[in-house]
C-alpha cells in the first residue's frame, strides 16, 4: 500500500493497528465459542453439516479471509506462510493477486478512512474541502494504493521474474523474525526460487512515487519530495512485512487456530 509519511499517515497506520485487534476479537470465532469446540461428541440433537453445506462454506471463507486480510480488514493477498511449497506464479497469477489486493472491498474503505484523515489535516490545501475536496483526497489515496501495488506486485515482478509474495519465516525469536521481515524490502525470491535483490519493491515503489506527481498539487511536486515519499513508503512496507510475519501467530493466540 502506498501512504506517505510526511504527514502522520505512518503513525495513523501504526495507531490503527492497535485498535484492529480489538475489532477482530469482537468477531465470533469457533475457538471463542464453547459450543463450537470439537469435544469428540456432538449433542444428540445436532447433526453434522453435509459436505458443501452453507455452514462449511462459511467456515472455509472465514479461514481464507483471516489469511488474506490483516486483522480481517487490510488486504494481505501477498503473504504466503508455506514457503516449502513455493511454486512460481505465472504473469496472470501476479496480475490477479494485484487486482485482488488493490480492489478488495476493504481497500476502498481503507482509502476512504485515510482520505478523510488527510482532508481533516488539510494535507493538500489546494484540494479544498467539502464533497469535491474529499473526492480529490480519496482519489489520491486510492491511486496511491493501486499504482503502488501494480508496480511492485505485477509489472516489475513480471518484467524481472520475481515473486511479489511475502514468505513467512515462522521460526526463531522475535528480533530474528523481525529482521528477516524488514530485509524482504531489499531481498526477495526470484521465480527460479533463488534469493535476489528486490528490484520490484525498490524500483516499483520509486516509479509509483513519481507517478503520484501527476495527481497531487503542483506545489508538492519535486524530486526531493518524490525521493522522500519513496523512502517513507519502503519504511511503511517494512512495517507491513513485520505485521505479515507475526499475523499467523496472532491469529493462533487469539483464536487458538492458525487457520482462523
Amino acid at each position: 500500500m502506498q501512504y506517505g509519511l510526511s504527514s502522520p499517515r505512518f503513525w495513523q497506520y501504526f495507531v490503527l493497528f492497535f485498535f484492529l485487534p480489538a475489532l477482530a476479537a469482537g468477531q465470533q470465532s469457533p475457538a471463542l465459542n464453547p459450543q463450537s469446540r470439537d469435544s469428540g461428541q456432538q449433542p444428540a440433537t445436532q447433526t453434522s453439516a453435509p459436505v458443501g453445506s452453507t455452514t462449511q462454506a462459511q467456515a472455509h471463507h472465514k479461514k481464507d479471509y483471516g489469511k488474506t486480510h490483516l486483522f480481517w480488514i487490510v488486504p494481505n493477498y501477498r503473504a504466503d506462510d508455506d514457503a516449502a511449497e513455493m511454486k512460481p506464479l505465472t504473469s496472470h497469477q501476479k496480475l490477479k493477486m494485484t487486482v485482488s489486493d488493490s480492489f478488495d472491498p476493504s481497500a476502498f474503505a481503507v482509502a476512504g478512512i485515510f482520505a478523510g484523515i488527510s482532508m481533516a489535516q488539510r494535507q493538500y490545501p489546494h484540494f479544498g474541502q467539502g464533497a469535491q475536496g474529499f473526492g480529490k483526497y480519496y482519489g489520491g489515496a486510492f491511486a496511491d494504493q493501486a499504482v503502488g501495488n501494480f508496480m511492485s506486485e505485477a509489472f516489475f515482478p513480471i518484467a524481472f521474474r520475481q515473486d511479489p509474495r511475502y514468505f513467512e519465516k515462522g521460526k526463531g525469536g522475535f528480533w530474528r523474525r523481525t529482521s528477516y521481515a524488514v530485509s524482504r524490502e531489499w531481498m526477495t525470491r526470484g521465480d527460479n526460487g533463488h534469493s535476489q535483490f528486490n528490484v520490484s519493491e525498490l524500483a516499483g515503489n520509486f516509479v509509483a512515487a513519481g507517478i503520484s506527481n501527476a495527481y497531487y498539487p503542483a506545489a508538492d511536486r519535486s524530486f526531493g519530495n518524490t525521493v522522500n515519499k519513496w523512502g517513507q513508503q519502503i519504511a511503511l512496507d517494512a512495517f507491513f512485512n513485520v505485521m505479515k510475519e507475526f499475523w499467523p501467530d496472532m491469529r493462533q493466540k487469539l483464536f487458538h487456530s492458525k487457520d482462523q
